[in-house]
């Protein structure tokens, strides 16, 4: 089933982009060859074949994480250019009716 410059076009004015006329006529078979394409994948997948996010297992390679020791509170505040009560001092980004 081939796709429709009118299709293309109702597809395009739900995404909100502006095509013209001749950028219709190029699309309507480009996204007629891809949607083509999706349905061959859909053939070869079989019930045996289980539904995959990606091709390769995926592993974090994020470090563990670990407590360890960290700067001292007075150290940390030293180069703050304002401090208050022992914490950074940053102005006020909420008014009062918040």
């Amino acid at each position: 089933m081939a796709l429709t410059t009118h299709e293309v076009a109702r597809l395009a004015a739900l995404a909100r982009i502006a095509l013209s006329d001749e950028e219709l006529a190029k699309l309507a078979p480009q996204l007629d060859v891809i949607l083509d394409a999706v349905a061959q994948v859909t053939e070869v997948a079989g019930d045996d074949v289980p539904p995959m996010s990606h091709a390769l297992p995926l592993t974090n390679v994020f470090r563990a994480d670990e407590v360890r020791l960290s700067l001292p509170a007075e150290a940390v505040l030293a180069g703050a250019p304002s401090v208050e009560d022992d914490r950074f001092r940053v102005p006020r980004i909420l008014g009062d009716e918040q």
